[in-house]
């Protein structure tokens, strides 16, 4: 027959590929459970009101057209959902395949029943797979693996959120309007089934057989692989551990699939209580707390409590007497399994000759050590009872008081039976390599022994006193021919003869009194010996590595080794050599990768490095974890040495008076010092001990993993310290995953809010804005310096970008500057809807723009009766120009931040790294040369969009300050109805409030209602360069318009002096010229230069 996976035998790959399918979705279900969006679990009060509107349930299914027609309803809503879908979608679509393929796979299980049952594999049927042995083992496994799947969901993502996720999936994406979408079926399978993974939660009544029926399977099939799990061994383990009381665990990994079967088949649970007893008997004798798949624990005593028959069977287990046998046997077996094991690990003690003539007995030790760490790890887990229930916490006393549980102890015996497996398995496979090499070299030794002993009784060769005896002779050479003719190939004939012939020379030196000549009795031992050594290395079997590996597997602690972290890491801090052993410990857990691989990589399936990287990266974030203990040992004693250095110990003067030499030398506090010192390169060296290992398919290199430990410290204490430091008093969102910053290895850690801001640069960044607030500040532009409006004390300058670059580097200033563009972006965004919102939905005020526009058409021309038109259209829209004036000077004033932050970082780079200014300098004229020679010649060279050096070259040319943060693009902008008429008219309703000082330029006329001119004039630049340049050209025709009117009705009326609202749009025009550096021309063709001429007289 054919072998069942073979590549040719459809009927094995079909049923190989669905189970290969089933490891790789439980590891992306597992992975995506840590990238749930928190605002999905509705726990905060706050994410409720914000997100109760846009996230839904299923009950959204119900009434679709109600939840839609709320959201139109209100433009806030519309705005928050496309935002909320902007940043969701990418994860949100992941979790629905991850769902998608669920369904599909029990799909697909049920068409290939289906096939089989009509025939569609020739010669095939349920029966003859199962009677195969992969058969047996990938129909079995295809069942549980859907079972397993269904409660990591239910475990690790709740059903509310899975009902919140897949609605938001289905508003956002095209999955509503396709016609083969199958969302409505997932939604069936997956919708909430009531579970709660939280301690203390009330199980659902019928959970979880009801959610495993959703689907419908053949009864046919659950009920036959249900009955090979009850009888056979199926994956014949019972061989790797002889002992009849170490059977529960042999089968242990079969009897956790039968327990997930059982769910789909509850009347055996229910009512079948000789089936139940017979199960219990064989698999749960001696043990009720299981791992099901990758450390998921269960209890049978909880899991197993609403199944009448379940629930009888397990009461002789948990009878108390057997719970004492049970657990006095494994207390017994600790006390002399410890000694023994440390006995084994004595330096020098494990040699080959003891290895191969104790292979038995080493093998009984393990299974021993294995077999009592894996029964009391499981059942003294805290995660594997719930302290709330009365019964599961009695049973829990009685084995940590049976057993005399201590945690210690058993992280001891499994540290060392980590260390006696690895050495074991690394000797045991070298002597395999060299097994014949080695056979060879001793049958070549005692052949060529035998011939020059038959060479001795020729009487040719000088033997002291050897007669000549050609018998003899001619014995030793047959002897010789027949160890010469033993062949490596058939070993258990060559192992019978070479016994045969050990016999044989014991018999030829009793019989031919040979002992008297002790120089041929020493050839003979040595034959002898060498033959023996034949019958020792041809035993060497690769079996022994099988059994060794079934024997060792720690999967079922892949999570509850968590519970020993602070055990490791307090190893660790008093003895750092303590890391050799742990890293056989860890690759002792690596062997848990095994499970899920297996049948990954036997169907060649492309998913095997995702699921390998899954695993592996889980088991490497576990040994940085552990291993940080190092790093924070090493900062925990330099902070140590820093407070006697700084506080303790004295400097030593230059001049030092004889006496005083004992006062100063401070004896005490230095070895102080020393011994912290050489802790420190305890820790480091410790650390390096390790090795670089394969955890699974990643290469652990201990000096990065010391690096990497180190700079995850020092961006913790440095954090911290800005956390504390930068707190102040005064009276769109990126995700951790999408972050470039963001690392797991070295991650960026969140402190709790103190105020609105996420970090200390966001607190840092408002405290400056609140000091340089232009409602309080007045700033002077020719000083670069902020001044108190009522008290006109200097409040800050130009200096304090100087000490924030001092203090945290260019990288924290370029942070700060980053954030603040942000904020403009934000800002600018905010006033975008305040305008459409509420000033042109104003019918008054369009009005009065409809009413100007009429008036100053065309704007060449001058206006009739200025000084009353422009004074009544300020006066009717008045109303609308405060919450206008609070965002203008809000951008103003972090463009006139940016402005500061952009000089410091241009003068430091300049000052600190010259070449680099130089170069970016001209690298950025030379590619704004390029790009405008393209714009005049299309047929020259420019940046592809794939071409990212544009996009690179601008956060050098921002970090180097070599930008002008005036000519940003901030936000993409609409065309807006009588948008130039606005700004102008906003404009001239501030004048008023201005007044122009020869010292001081512009300043407000009251310090009750302040208005700082250049965040005004800078807010103002701002907002129109986001627009086209029409605008711009508008507005300044406008102002133009404006001053030539008011000049020409004062020239008429015979009024000498300027009025002061011309001076203020002249400085107006002036600031913007010089800010925008634009030629004069721009503005000359709206003003008169004469006007300009009388004007500067003024000033």
């Amino acid at each position: 027959m054919v072998d069942f996976l073979a590549d040719n035998n459809l009927c094995g790959q079909a049923i190989l590929r669905i189970v290969s399918r089933g490891n790789a979705i439980i590891a992306e279900l597992l992975r995506l459970s840590d990238f749930i969006p928190a605002v999905f679990r509705m726990k905060d009060k706050s994410d409720q009101q914000k997100y109760g509107d846009i996230i839904c349930d299923f009950s959204y299914f119900k009434g679709p057209e109600y939840y839609e027609g709320k959201l139109e309803a209100k433009p806030d809503l519309q705005d928050l959902d496309e935002e909320f879908r902007e940043n969701n979608i990418e994860i949100l679509s992941r979790f629905y395949l991850a769902f998608e393929s669920v369904h599909k796979y029990i799909v697909d299980l049920n068409r290939y029943l289906d096939d089989l049952h009509e025939g569609v594999y020739i010669q095939q049927t349920l029966e003859t797979v199962l009677l195969n042995e992969d058969g047996k083992q990938l129909l079995c496994e295809a069942l549980y693996l859907y079972g397993v799947m269904l409660l990591v969901i239910d475990q690790k993502i709740e059903g509310d959120v899975r009902e919140r996720m897949l609605v938001s999936y289905y508003r956002y994406s095209a999955a509503r309007s396709s016609a083969d979408s199958n969302l409505d079926d997932i939604c069936k399978l997956l919708r909430s089934t009531g579970y709660s993974a939280q301690p203390g939660a009330k199980r659902p009544a019928n959970y979880p057989e009801s959610y495993f029926q959703r689907v419908p399977i053949s009864n046919t099939f659950i009920s036959m692989v249900i009955g090979r799990l009850r009888s056979d061994d199926i994956y014949n383990q019972v061989s790797a551990y002889p002992l009849p009381e170490h059977r529960s665990t042999a089968l242990a990994n079969q009897a956790a699939m039968l327990y997930v079967c059982l769910f789909f088949s509850p009347s055996i649970l229910h009512t079948q209580q000789a089936k139940m007893r017979e199960i219990v008997d064989k698999y749960f004798p001696d043990n009720w707390v299981i791992s099901i798949y990758m450390g998921i624990t269960v209890n049978l005593v909880e899991a197993w409590e609403p199944y009448k028959a379940a629930k009888t069977a397990l009461n002789y287990t948990l009878d108390s007497a057997n719970i004492k046998e049970q657990a006095s046997r494994y207390a017994a077996s600790m006390e002399s399994l410890r000694p023994q094991v440390q006995q084994l690990l004595k330096e020098g003690f494990l040699r080959e000759e003891l290895i191969l003539d104790n292979i038995p007995k080493l093998l009984n030790c393990l299974r021993d050590c294995n077999v009592a760490i894996r029964w009391l790890m499981l059942h003294s887990a805290e995660s594997a009872y719930d302290l709330n229930n009365k019964r599961l916490r009695q049973i829990k006393d009685q084995v940590l008081n049976d057993s005399k549980y201590n945690p210690r102890i058993l992280f001891q015996l499994l540290l060392d039976t980590a260390q006696f497996e690895f050495t074991l398995k690394e000797m045991f496979k070298q002597m395999l390599s060299e097994k014949q090499i080695k056979w060879e070299s001793y049958k070549k030794e005692g052949s060529e022994r035998m011939t020059e002993l038959a060479e001795v009784f020729s009487g040719v060769k000088p033997l002291t006193r050897v007669e000549k005896n050609e018998n003899l002779q001619a014995w030793f050479r047959e002897i010789s021919k027949q160890i010469e003719s033993l062949n490596y190939e058939d070993s258990t004939a060559a192992g019978r003869k070479t016994v045969q012939l050990i016999q044989a020379l014991v018999e030829v030196q009793e019989f031919h009194q040979l002992e008297s000549n002790l120089q041929v009795c020493q050839f003979l031992a040595d034959t002898r010996k060498f033959l023996h050594q034949m019958i020792r290395t041809i035993n060497i079997k690769e079996e022994v590595l099988i059994t060794m590996q079934i024997v060792g597997d720690l999967s079922y602690a892949w999570q509850i080794i968590d519970s020993f972290t602070s055990i490791m890491q307090e190893s660790i801090r008093v003895n750092p050599s303590m890391v050799t052993k742990l890293r056989a410990t860890f690759l002792k857990l690596a062997s848990a990768l095994d499970l899920p691989l297996l049948r990954i990589n036997q169907a060649n399936s492309a998913d095997l490095l995702s699921v390998s990287q899954f695993y592996s990266g889980e088991l490497v974030a576990y040994v940085r974890k552990v291993l940080q203990i190092i790093p924070e040992s090493m900062f925990t004693s330099l902070a140590k040495i820093i407070k006697l250095q700084i506080h303790d110990i004295t400097e030593v003067p230059t001049r030092l008076d004889k006496d005083k030499l004992k006062d100063f030398s401070q004896l005490g506090a230095r070895y102080e010092v020393a011994k912290l010192t050489h802790d420190i390169s305890i820790f480091t060296e410790g650390i390096l001990m390790m090795k670089t290992t394969l955890v699974g398919i990643i290469k652990v290199d201990p000096k990065q993993l010391l690096e990497d430990g180190i700079r995850k410290e020092l961006v913790k204490r440095v954090a911290y310290a800005l956390h504390k430091g930068l707190t102040f008093s005064p009276k769109a969102k990126i995700q951790d995953w999408q972050s470039v910053h963001q690392s797991t290895h070295i991650p960026i850690p969140k402190f709790p809010s103190v105020d609105e801001s996420a970090t200390f640069i966001g607190r840092l960044c408002r405290e400056i804005l609140r000091i340089t607030d232009p409602k309080v500040t007045c700033y002077i532009d020719q000083l670069n310096t902020w001044y108190d409006l009522r008290s006109h004390h200097e409040v800050t300058n130009s200096r304090l970008f100087s000490e924030i670059q001092s203090t945290l580097g260019t990288f924290g200033l370029n942070g700060l500057d980053r954030l603040l563009c942000f904020m403009i972006v934000r800002e600018l965004q905010n006033f975008l809807t305040m305008l459409q919102k509420t000033i042109l939905k104003d019918k008054a005020a369009m009005d009065v723009f409809k009413t100007v526009l009429a008036a100053v058409n065309p704007v060449q021309g001058i206006v009739a009766n200025a000084s009353k038109l422009y004074a009544s259209a300020v006066a009717k829209s008045q109303k609308i120009w405060g919450a206008y004036l609070e965002s203008i000077m809000k951008v103003g004033q972090m463009q006139i931040l940016r402005q500061q932050i952009a000089n410091e970082l241009n003068y430091s780079c300049k000052f600190d790294s010259k070449h680099l200014a130089a170069a970016l300098e001209n690298l950025n004229k030379s590619l704004l040369a390029d790009i405008e020679a393209h714009y005049q010649d299309p047929t020259l060279p420019y940046p592809k969009e794939d071409n990212t050096l544009l996009y690179e070259i601008t956060a050098y040319l921002e970090a180097a300050g070599i930008h002008n943060p005036l000519n940003k693009i901030y936000i993409t902008t609409k065309r807006l109805p009588y948008f130039p008429i606005i700004n102008f008219l906003f404009v001239v309703a501030q004048l008023p409030k201005l007044q122009y000082n020869k010292n001081q330029g512009m300043s407000c006329r009251k310090a009750t209602d302040p208005v700082d001119w250049p965040p005004l004039v800078l807010g103002m630049l701002t907002l129109l360069k986001q627009f086209h340049s029409r605008y711009t050209q508008q507005f300044l025709a406008l102002i133009g318009q404006f001053i030539r009117s008011i000049m020409e009705q004062c020239t008429s009326q015979k009024i000498p002096d300027m009025p002061s609202d011309v001076v203020g749009a002249l400085m107006f025009l002036e600031d913007y010229v010089k800010y925008t550096k634009l030629s004069r021309k721009v503005v000359e063709a709206h003003v008169p230069s004469f006007i300009f001429d009388e004007f500067r007289t003024v000033l």
